[in-house]
């Protein structure tokens, strides 16, 4: 089987430009994380009972020692050697060799489920991550610019041009402004916190993120016939395909099974009479059958099997559906991202035209406080939009890749 590590390189390179951090962090995750270390044990164990499967039965050995020693006509029999082997049915072992590998690719495809949902959601905490940042930085230079305009305000409030309400209302947006920075910062921790211990590390150690994520120009051609390769309806392929070997295994037990044995009976020889075979031990060479004859368990097993395979197919067509209708919803919501980057975009454009003309006006001797503060509160509010359509962007970049990919 191919290594499942290829899909990390591949997961996210259609989404991002500048992806090494976060490619090395998908691969530390990988590396590192206990559930997948669960699965990749499970999977071992898995290949373990492939070798396991070629077992026969135990060798059976016996020994018995006459008390009494039967007289025969060669002499006494002082004691009694047996071994025996039963061999299943011709084609039994390569039966049992044939499920146990079926359900080792089937815990396969569950690892490699895991690792991509592991890749999953690292990548999206990876966007939280990168969105607190710079709501931050954004609201830090926001914070900056109303001390700017706080301090207009004292100069006119010096010349008569402005009142000490319009220093005050700057100085509360201010406070604002601080206490939605304070609380992105403990967001931040806890996302960070998050983010490390998917990748097994302490919490607080410090995480690279790029310094800025725009959309591409163009979202990369998608093909919904890839949706097939999904390993989450690979595993059903992979679970159909084991019950047709239990069922392959199952009509191979009931056959009848095969005994080889081997009875070695030592002989004293007679004192009273001397002949030519007097003394002779006893040799005998076994055979023997086990027959089920009552089989009614093997046509239950198979009509189980026949059930499971019908359960197989349905539950995959359900999973089918899921998986689609996930997938238009994630391609929806990477088109409303984009839609609104795009207005976000403009309207941050006609904020800072709104801007400009306020300052000039101060350049005048007028300015209007009040219209500053809204103008400072529409341009935060474009720029953290235009934030959230990036992280939305890229986060349901990641969902359309994991399913399709």
């Amino acid at each position: 089987m191919k290594n499942n590590g290829i899909l990390l390189v591949l997961f996210f390179t259609t989404v991002m430009v500048n992806a090494q951090e976060l490619q090395s962090y998908l691969e530390e995750a990988e590396a590192n994380n206990p559930e997948i270390q669960a699965y990749e044990l499970r999977y071992n164990i898995a290949n373990e009972k492939v070798g396991a499967a070629n077992a026969l039965p135990n060798t059976t050995v016996s020994a018995g020692y006459f008390v009494s020693e039967p007289e025969t006509r060669t002499g006494a029999q002082r004691a009694k050697f047996s071994i025996s082997q039963m061999l299943p049915w011709f084609g039994t072992i390569t039966a049992r060799e044939n499920y146990a590998n079926s359900m080792a690719e089937a815990d396969y495809l569950e690892l490699a489920i895991a690792k991509r949902k592991l890749a999953l959601t690292v990548a999206q905490s990876y966007y939280e991550l990168y969105a607190i940042e710079a709501k931050k930085s954004i609201l830090q230079a926001n914070i900056q610019l109303l001390g700017t305009y706080e301090q207009l305000a004292l100069t006119s409030v010096e010349v008569g041009k402005a009142s000490v309400v319009d220093v005050l209302k700057l100085q509360i947006r201010q406070n604002e402004l601080q206490q939605q920075y304070a609380i992105l910062n403990q967001e931040f921790l806890a996302e960070r916190a998050r983010f490390n211990t998917l990748r097994n590390q302490k919490e607080s150690l410090s995480v690279a993120l790029v310094s800025e994520l725009e959309l591409p120009l163009e979202d990369p051609v998608l093909s919904n016939e890839n949706l097939e390769l999904n390993p989450e309806l690979l595993k059903y392929d992979k679970m159909f395909e084991s019950v047709t070997q239990s069922e392959v295994l199952n009509q191979r037990e009931s056959l009848p099974s095969i005994g080889v044995g081997l009875d070695y009976v030592p002989v004293s020889e007679r004192t009273d009479m001397s002949f030519s075979d007097n003394g002779k031990d006893i040799v005998m060479p076994m055979l023997s059958f086990s027959i089920p004859i009552f089989n009614s368990s093997y046509r239950s097993i198979s009509k189980q099997n026949e059930l499971k395979q019908m359960e197989i197919k349905s539950q995959k067509k359900q999973r089918l559906n899921i998986l689609e209708t996930a997938l238009a919803q994630a391609v929806s919501l990477r088109n409303q991202a984009r839609i609104a980057n795009a207005t976000q975009q403009m309207n941050l454009q006609h904020s800072k035209d709104a801007e400009e003309i306020l300052l000039k006006n101060y350049e005048t001797g007028t300015i209007d406080f009040k219209e500053v503060l809204d103008i400072q509160e529409l341009q935060l509010k474009f720029q953290i939009n235009q934030i959230e359509s990036i992280k939305l962007y890229y986060k349901q970049s990641t969902n359309i890749n994991y399913l399709i990919q």
